[in-house]
């Protein structure tokens, strides 16, 4: 499960509540591409902005729909009482995991961080990953701290944002986390444009946004990567620079969102306020860059 191409769909939604169809078919489309798993409520998944309710429903329809893939759930939140309430209620869904990263409004510190997963890592009965996403958390995870968590109890992976783009540099990165976690703990790779360097550099995952949308593009970079295709995987990257530029300009949660609206697999708006998908250039943009890659 904390190994392979762990895919990450959009929540799509309106003001009014969640697409429940919409959401179904992108489930299912994932569980027929045969990924390695689904990380639902994710940062893709528009977790920080769904109620407890909210949050709960996706799960279960996750579950219920992912035809036997596994589900890795999404138990964010900014107090830890409410992470515990979210952790159960994935537990009680039927997530095969959970995804945790340490939100915040005042910064955090290391020890609180350390607690924060400490005390999660007691209540739950399935494992989990750690969330390391300075970009949307702003709380930066030494190594000596992925470490020290690493060796708590149900910690199955770490998912690392990029790697540096040197090879040398980021084989070397991925080997200095490694020496500090236990076997058993996978590393995987986020930041989509830096997954096949990271497979490359020996990660064990990639958790994809891209995946989530367009699986088959995100497993013929994992697939070449595990086969020890190198070249090709990067040649595969290569290929979708132009998406990953969009998804460094605009955000990867805006740039998906529209493409899944241009191709109808969501209504629009698709996003919960104040957030919005892209209009205008943008979006333009978006569509010529699908049209080229016929998708």
């Amino acid at each position: 499960m904390f190994s392979g191409l762990s895919a990450f769909p959009l929540t799509p939604m309106t003001e009014t509540g969640i697409d429940e169809a919409a959401f179904t078919r992108l489930i299912e489309r994932l569980a027929q591409a045969g990924v390695g798993s689904i990380g639902a409520l994710g940062s893709t998944g528009s977790y920080a902005y769904l109620s407890r309710a909210e949050r709960l429903r996706v799960a279960q329809l996750a579950v219920q729909h992912a035809d036997g893939v596994p589900v890795i759930v999404g138990i964010g939140a900014l107090r830890a009482r409410d992470v515990l309430d979210l952790a159960q209620d994935a537990q009680t869904a039927g997530a095969h995991g959970v995804l945790l990263a340490p939100m915040s409004y005042q910064r955090l510190n290391d020890d609180e961080v350390f607690g924060l997963y400490e005390a999660v890592t007691r209540s739950l009965s399935v494992p989990l990953c750690i969330y390391d996403n300075p970009g949307t958390t702003h709380f930066e995870f030494s190594d000596a701290l992925h470490g020290r968590i690493a060796q708590l109890p149900k910690v199955a992976s770490i998912k690392i944002p990029g790697v540096p783009a040197d090879p040398v540099a980021a084989q070397a990165r991925v080997m200095r986390l490694r020496a500090l976690i236990p076997d058993h703990v996978t590393i995987g790779v986020s930041g989509d444009g830096f997954a096949a360097l990271g497979l490359n550099a020996g990660c064990d995952a990639w958790y994809s946004v891209i995946g989530g949308l367009f699986p088959q593009l995100a497993l013929g970079i994992f697939h070449a990567a595990r086969a020890g295709k190198p070249q090709e995987a990067t040649r595969l990257s290569d290929r979708l620079a132009p998406l990953w530029a969009l998804f460094a300009q605009y955000g990867s949660l805006r740039v998906t969102a529209t493409a899944a609206e241009i191709c109808g697999l969501v209504g629009a708006p698709s996003l919960p306020l104040p957030l919005k998908s892209l209009e205008g250039a943008a979006r333009q943009q978006i569509k010529a860059i699908l049209d080229q890659l016929h998708l």
